[in-house]
């Protein structure tokens, strides 16, 4: 799978990285107990330790608004897709278990405090290039609305835009029947290369631990 890095974005932010995580022949399904106990009890640690600060002095999501500033979309207004996580534990609206792929995606989610999308492969088409969303470009989300994705760092391919920090697109989500999927940790730029590397391998290994299959991992940077 051929996946590209524009230049819009890394001349915005020099030391943008995104670890990419390809699978195949991976079967998903309700997620093991172990998973959700774990979910369940992460969130509760993280709803006690925001009892006393603010969503936005977690330095993960203090990044990914800037990323949001950088590239000209307002972080009040487009809270990527971490920040809504916490605010949601914030206000002790727990994330249920939904199934095996997703779960663990909201999992590490929370662990590195960064947006992590998921996608069946499948369903997308050609080269794959990571871009700013064009005026006028939009989708339909997961959030049941058309977004608008002007500015917005997006995942793109022949067909056109069908992922992104912010909310990804109804077009290529990961289903029970989903084989083959793209993984994209929108790591935080800050982030040494030697990291993303071990943390971005760190959650391919636990996935095939439960989805098994085969995992190929890398980092996607301008460098």
């Amino acid at each position: 799978m051929e996946i590209e890095l524009s230049a819009d974005i890394t001349e915005k932010i020099p030391n943008f990285k995104l670890g990419i995580i390809i699978y195949k022949d991976i079967i998903v399904g309700d997620s093991p107990q172990m998973v959700k106990g774990r979910l369940q009890l992460f969130q509760e640690s993280i709803y006690f330790e925001l009892e006393d600060k603010n969503v936005t002095d977690l330095p993960g999501v203090q990044e990914w608004r800037h990323i949001f500033k950088l590239t000209g979309k307002d972080p009040n207004r487009y809270r990527h897709s971490a920040e809504a996580l916490f605010r949601r534990i914030k206000k002790q609206n727990y994330l249920p278990p939904i199934q095996s792929a997703i779960d663990i995606n909201n999992f590490f989610s929370l662990q590195y405090q960064v947006p992590i999308g998921i996608y069946d492969s499948d369903q997308t088409t050609g080269l794959l290039r990571v871009r700013l969303g064009q005026e006028g470009e939009e989708y339909l989300g997961l959030n049941g609305r058309m977004n608008s994705l002007e500015d917005l760092l997006v995942l793109s391919d022949q067909k056109g835009p069908f992922g992104s920090p912010f909310v990804d697109s109804a077009r290529a989500p990961v289903t029970k029947e989903t084989k083959n999927a793209l993984q994209v940790i929108f790591l935080r730029p800050s982030t040494e290369l030697k990291s993303a590397e071990k943390l971005t391998e760190s959650l391919m290994n636990m996935f095939t631990q439960i989805h098994g299959g085969e995992g190929s991992s890398r980092i996607l940077t301008k460098y």
